[in-house]
């Protein structure tokens, strides 16, 4: 089969589509024709040689061409969407079955690669650790992103009120669009300030992150008592200086997790999880595919390169 390799650590032009061997099929996997595959940040790091060498892609969607012996829900044919733990750039991929979901009604079998990664990123951090629920308010930072672009969504068809940075008029319209509440462009305006007037000074319930350390201790001072913050990425930096005063008079809590490094048992959970609690909201309509663009898998580079200049909203979407 064809897959895009990682030549050697280094710009988008070391992605070539290669001829390699065909995934093997384990007895609890699932073979699948990939339909399309979504570029997530982390497959720009692992190119740059900052996690070990793996095949990129985090997510796909497509048909089921095979099944292993201890598979019973699945059949030959069928339309699934998957959680990879990498190997979604290529023609097939091979997955545990409790990795796997049923493309929802309603959406087509392409768009359905969009979801799940960010929706079991989503569902796992800020609703099933930091639980945020009905009538509160949830901060997004980089609010046209993937992640942030089904946060919006999710978040609200889960009845919060929603707070994103962006920078640019465009993504701020593309969020408003979108559902949220409060837009606030990081460039021009104080994000703490801005979340302080909107809430009469309380600040938010929930913050989700992906800046690190340049944004700790703003974050910290964005949250209202009790507040949480759930960090999913270093783009500003890994480390920071901070004042734990506040932690402690408002009873903070912060944690950190991503997905890829989390065991094959605690994928499944995460993946049975989304599909009780995400799965209707899709269905219903509330949570909706954003793709920005679509791509040939022998575009690989190309995706890589417009991530990076971050001018999108939404995924892309690379197809074989």
């Amino acid at each position: 089969m064809k897959a895009v390799v990682i030549t050697t650590p280094g710009g988008p032009e070391v992605l070539q589509l290669q001829e390699v061997e065909d995934p093997q099929v384990g007895d609890d996997d699932v073979l699948i024709k990939v339909a399309a595959t979504a570029l997530n940040r982390i497959d720009t790091l692992q190119r740059k040689g900052s996690y070990p060498p793996r095949f990129l892609g985090l997510e796909c969607s497509g048909n089921v061409e095979a099944v292993g012996r201890n598979v019973t829900r699945w059949r030959i044919g069928d339309e699934v969407c998957a959680l990879l733990s990498g190997g979604g750039y290529a023609e097939k991929v091979a997955v545990p079955a409790g990795q796997v979901l049923p493309v929802p009604p309603g959406v087509s079998l392409k768009d359905a690669a969009s979801f799940p990664e960010v929706v079991c990123t989503l569902w796992s951090t800020v609703f099933m650790r930091s639980r945020l629920s009905a009538g509160e308010t949830f901060l997004i930072h980089g609010g046209s992103s993937g992640i942030g672009t089904c946060g919006i969504q999710l978040a609200k068809s889960k009845g919060a009120k929603v707070f994103v940075t962006a920078g640019s008029a465009e993504k701020l319209a593309a969020c408003k669009d979108l559902g949220a509440d409060v837009c606030i462009n990081y460039k021009t305006e104080d994000f703490v300030a801005r979340v302080k007037e909107e809430t009469q000074g309380k600040g938010v319930d929930v913050v989700l992150d992906n800046m690190g350390g340049s944004y700790f201790q703003r974050n910290l001072d964005s949250l209202n008592v009790d507040g949480r913050l759930f960090i999913i990425g270093f783009i500003g930096g890994t480390v920071s200086e901070v004042n734990l005063a506040g932690l402690l008079a408002r009873r903070l809590t912060v944690q950190a997790a991503g997905l890829h490094s989390r065991s094959t048992e605690n994928k499944a959970l995460i993946v049975n999880e989304v599909e009780k609690n995400v799965w209707p909201a899709i269905m219903a309509g509330k949570v909706k595919p954003v793709v920005y663009k679509y791509l040939p898998l022998s575009e690989a580079a190309e995706g890589h390169r417009l991530m990076e200049s971050s001018n999108h909203i939404g995924k892309i979407l690379l197809v074989p």
